[in-house]
């Protein structure tokens, strides 16, 4: 299945990404409608074994690999995609109200560097849509949901501090007990705030006081700057001090475009947006071992991603300090089967190694 997407790759390339893509969620959608194509999606892409199982932040999850939000946006296909051997999936980002996002063109593929530029800008149905979509459903593996300021309008108005604290508040109390987890998205760099509110630490303290209302009882990751280095982490890691309703962190793109692209800069500079991909690998394998380093490992977990390709790639984002990982663009440039190829790569190396699971290996290649 592997080398038949590859070959079917060079034409799939010549769509549109953002066309292909939205082709993508139907098939899936499709797929999830009848439970015999289902079954038959899981025998050829799903894979189990007790070694990759765990529990992180108390759910149970089959294995550590998942699907990173920005691909099921509005939660439409997650009956069919949980079928194609994640562990979990994360979806999203959701805000409080619905928006278009950013103008098209708003996804670009760059092959030479195994990278995707993405400029969407935030769009989804709104919470309350999605919400109504996702109650009645029941997934085999957990769900994620991925919650976010609503991206207004170049021309809107400036929102105040309160309002936008007060836009997380309302999707929050929306998911609270639809998803298995929630993730705060604090640093989208496609929109016109941006990371900026959530740069000043005191602003994310605000914002949790307030969750702290909410009576959240499922477990609740922040989705940060990769940008800062270690006085950014420690920051942050001051900021929530004495918060018990966060779990756990993930990494998000970084605003702009690397110079070291084997793309020609005259193709790549007129795309707007944030670079995923393996460009992306090394910045949030290096915030991962940071911050793996300096947080309290008996309260917080980590969920890595970026340039995950292969089973090598997961397997060193686990060993730096990742609990789980999730990848999108490596199924862009891989196919469908790259989970099972993952999870099965994960394995061997569990074996190699001497580890009885994945919880084993967390950790255990970042230098003390």
């Amino acid at each position: 299945m592997m080398s038949l997407y590859k070959k079917l790759r060079p034409l799939l390339f010549h769509l549109d990404a953002e066309w292909a893509h939205d082709r993508a969620i139907e098939i899936s959608w499709l797929m999830g409608l009848i439970w015999p194509i289902r079954a038959i999606v899981d025998t050829h892409y799903g894979f189990s074994d007790p070694r990759l199982k765990s529990e992180v932040c108390g759910i149970q999850f089959p294995n550590p690999t998942g699907l990173a939000p920005g691909y099921d946006k509005n939660g439409k296909a997650i009956k069919g995609l949980s079928a194609m051997g994640f562990g979990h999936l994360e979806i999203g980002s959701i805000s409080r109200d619905s928006s278009p996002g950013n103008p098209k063109p708003r996804l670009f593929r760059l092959p030479l560097d195994r990278a995707i530029i993405v400029y969407y800008g935030l769009p989804n149905d709104g919470a309350d849509a999605i919400a109504d979509r996702l109650r009645n459903i029941k997934l085999p593996i957990p769900l994620g949901i991925n919650i976010v300021k609503t991206n207004r309008a170049i021309t809107a108005p400036p929102e105040s501090d309160d309002d936008i604290i007060a836009d997380y508040l309302y999707s929050a109390r929306t998911f609270k007990d639809v998803g298995d987890y929630l993730c705060l998205n604090l640093s989208c760099p496609n929109t016109r705030n941006g990371a900026d509110f959530f740069a000043d630490t005191s602003n994310i303290a605000r914002l949790l006081a307030a969750l702290a209302e909410q009576n959240i009882r499922c477990p609740v990751f922040l989705k940060i700057s990769p940008l800062g280095g270690v006085q950014a982490i420690e920051r942050l890691l001051e900021a929530i001090e004495g918060v018990s309703l966060v779990s756990g962190f993930v990494f998000n793109l970084a605003p702009g475009k690397s110079d070291k692209l084997l793309t020609p800069g005259n193709i790549v500079e007129p795309m707007p947006g944030a670079i995923s991909g393996k460009p992306v690998e090394q910045q949030l394998n290096d915030c991962t071992r940071e911050m793996y380093h300096r947080m309290d490992r008996s309260r917080y977990r980590i969920i890595g991603s970026g340039g995950i390709f292969s089973a090598e790639d997961a397997y060193r984002k686990i060993r730096l300090g990742a609990s789980l990982i999730q990848l999108l663009t490596g199924m862009v440039y891989e196919g469908p089967s790259i989970v099972r190829k993952i999870n099965q790569g994960l394995c061997r190396l569990l074996e190699r190694d001497g580890f009885v699971n994945v919880a084993e290996a967390v950790g255990t290649g970042n230098d003390s």
